[in-house]
């Protein structure tokens, strides 16, 4: 198994390692591109918007979800959305990581960043939903991104890890406890990534 292979060793030192598993290469580059064009064009994207401050603003990315028996599922911004079916490619994947990894989930939250424009801000992923030590599973398909950590009370312990198509990254234990994670935008230019998010939640 891999564990933040890309980190050196000083980063290694300071960032809990047995807070996430790192698998580079858990698709086959042919899986990964079948499954990323297959969800660009078949997914049911949604522009959400959200509040920041006192504005109401359109979040820069799209999204769907799909789960367990077409629940409701509550947004991080106090929305609702309906889940999606799952589909055939969605319930095999998340089937795939459960037996290999032995954890459980009931939904998937994609992410489509369509170009370096695109990106989701600092945050936790820390709703009681999640339960109080959230195991999430994400896959990452097409454009390479850095996912940035920093530490909750000290924003300069920060490090970066990139995510390259076909990768797994799990995050679990205490992470979303004391860390905080993002895309941030990129001022090259970039191709569509597509993120998918497999959680066990309380919203379905």
């Amino acid at each position: 198994m891999e564990q933040l292979a890309l980190f050196n060793s000083e980063e290694l030192y300071e960032f809990p390692k047995d807070l996430l598993e790192f698998r580079e290469h858990f698709l086959s580059r042919e899986e990964a591109d079948l499954l990323k064009d297959k969800l660009l064009h078949s997914t049911s994207w949604e522009q959400r918007t959200q509040k920041m401050y006192d504005k109401t603003v359109i979040t820069p990315r799209l999204t769907a979800w799909y789960g367990d028996d077409r629940k409701s599922y509550d947004y991080a911004d106090n929305n609702t959305s309906s889940a999606n079916n799952w589909t055939p490619e969605l319930f095999s994947l998340k089937e795939r990581i459960e037996k290999e990894f032995g954890y459980q989930f009931n939904g998937v939250l994609l992410n489509l960043y369509r170009d370096n424009n695109d990106s989701v801000a600092w945050h936790r992923d820390k709703e009681s939903r999640y339960g109080k030590r959230p195991v999430i599973a994400s896959i990452s398909l097409g454009q390479t991104r850095n996912f940035d950590f920093r530490k909750k009370d000290h924003h300069q312990s920060k490090y970066s890890l990139p995510l390259p198509h076909g990768s797994l990254l799990i995050m679990k234990g205490d992470l979303q406890e004391h860390w905080e994670h993002r895309i941030a935008k990129s001022t090259i230019p970039m191709k569509e990534r597509i993120n998918l998010t497999f959680r066990l939640t309380n919203g379905l």
